[in-house]
């Protein structure tokens, strides 16, 4: 992908290497909202019993780290932030009328908080309604080459651009609806697929600028087969249960990317069905 020339989001975070971070008041009930947002927007809700902060700590609002190191993986995810912001602020407005709103990536190490409780990084990358923002710890990167075998520098757009989805999805008022509705396998599914399929309409903006190079499509196809329900319960526990899936089928999931990047219509995203 070409990025090196896209300029630089000014809606990054910086927090790597701040320590622990602890969840800011509600105590129990902001770990409850979290595994909920966790649960639809990606990651294992578990991982928050084993990292619970004791009573009567409290974080005081982080700003960036200036000690955090200006890298290539900073500059890689500030040029893609820039361009999805460039995307999403053409296509909202004219394909669904809202007005479109900026969220902010976090940058952590190891654990955060976040308004809607606290993280590890063992959740993967999420987006938080609470507070408009994304999560990402960069070892999320090296497991996705390591672990899921799907390498590239797209493949790791695609990752920022789902959860930026769920942003789009925040914004549009779909969050809202599902979450309404409780834990709704099915719904949680349309949910994440549909961000998968945002995802796409934001790679044909990108290709449309000419920075999708060849082979770009592909890692990201890669990747949104790669973290199918259906592979990732395949490989942890050797067998597939399909009415436990939270994010699609590795089949679903790069078709929706791809509709979306076929056509860069949002409105070719209902995964809800009429």
């Amino acid at each position: 992908m070409r990025w090196q020339d896209q300029r630089q989001s000014t809606n990054v975070e910086d927090r790597r290497g701040m320590g622990r971070g602890v969840a800011m008041g509600g105590g129990g009930l902001g770990v409850v909202i979290l595994a909920i947002a966790i649960y639809l927007c990606g990651g294992d809700p578990s991982q928050l019993l084993n990292n619970l902060p004791s009573q009567g700590e409290v974080q005081q609002p982080a700003p960036n780290n200036p000690a955090a190191p200006a890298d290539q993986n900073r500059q890689f995810v500030g040029a893609i932030m820039g361009n999805l912001e460039d995307a999403w602020k053409q296509i909202l407005p004219q394909q669904s009328r809202v007005q479109f709103q900026s969220p902010k990536l976090v940058l952590f190490t190891d654990q955060i908080s976040s308004a809607c409780g606290y993280a590890s990084a063992a959740t993967g990358p999420f987006y938080c309604p609470g507070d408009h923002k994304l999560y990402l710890d960069f070892a999320f990167f090296q497991e996705l080459q390591r672990e899921f075998k799907a390498p590239g520098d797209f493949a790791q757009a695609y990752v920022i651009a789902h959860e930026f989805g769920h942003h789009i999805q925040n914004l549009t008022g779909i969050m809202d609806r599902v979450q309404s509705r409780g834990q709704d396998n099915r719904l949680s599914v349309a949910l994440e697929l549909q961000a998968d399929c945002y995802a796409g309409v934001w790679a044909n903006f990108a290709q449309k600028q000419d920075r999708v190079q060849p082979g770009d499509a592909e890692e990201a196809i890669r990747a949104a087969s790669a973290v199918g329900d259906d592979i990732i319960q395949k490989r942890t526990q050797g067998y597939v249960v399909p009415d436990s899936f939270t994010h699609g089928s590795a089949q679903q999931r790069m078709q929706w990317f791809s509709r979306g990047m076929q056509s860069g219509d949002m409105r070719q995203c209902n995964t809800f069905g009429s």
